[in-house]
């Protein structure tokens, strides 16, 4: 495993059906859930992903799987200090990446203007653009390989744990994927 980069990204599954803490959305008619996931350089999911009513922004979420991604790479005697934590527009904030510097990581957030004309004064944040290109290689992929497993493309299950437990399976042979082969 490759730690010295890691990727996150959310996805939205759409529902099929209701159920348990599946969000709904009036404007947009939308039911379905939202899930937060990290993965290394070389295509390993690190961490449980968290996930939320699929009407939620990301950006809250963050602050609930940074520690636990914390806390699965700790059980599993991996050090993220000094890991670039790379991460798209939408989890652009001064919390966001407060909370990774206090953990000893190093933010690479793609800025995001939120509509201003101006540039906001003080320092830029650091960002590296080559890291934040690799996202496409790495968090995106495994999005792709995910939505292979036809059961999760669309959600039919009514109870959440049924349907996180096979998103869980399937991030698992996700990473069996690259043990298996070499």
């Amino acid at each position: 495993m490759d730690t010295s980069v890691i990727h996150g990204d959310g996805t939205t599954t759409s529902a099929k059906k209701g159920g348990d803490n599946i969000g709904y959305s009036g404007h947009k008619h939308m039911r379905g859930d939202k899930v937060v996931a990290f993965c290394d350089r070389n295509c390993n999911v690190i961490s449980p992903f968290i996930a939320a009513p699929g009407n939620r922004n990301e950006s809250p979420l963050f602050r609930e799987a940074l520690p636990e991604v914390i806390k699965t790479a700790r059980l599993t005697g991996i050090d993220l200090k000094g890991t670039i934590v790379s991460l798209d527009g939408v989890y652009d904030c001064r919390a966001n990446r407060k909370m990774i510097f206090n953990r000893g990581m190093i933010p690479n957030i793609n800025p995001n203007p939120r509509g201003r004309k101006k540039t906001k004064r003080g320092p830029k944040p650091l960002f590296d653009s080559d890291i934040f290109a690799e996202r496409f290689q790495t968090i995106e992929r495994v999005f792709a390989w995910e939505d292979k497993f036809r059961r999760l493309l669309l959600r039919f299950e009514r109870l959440s744990k049924l349907h996180y437990a096979f998103k869980t399976l399937a991030y698992t042979m996700i990473n069996l994927r690259h043990f298996c082969l070499g």
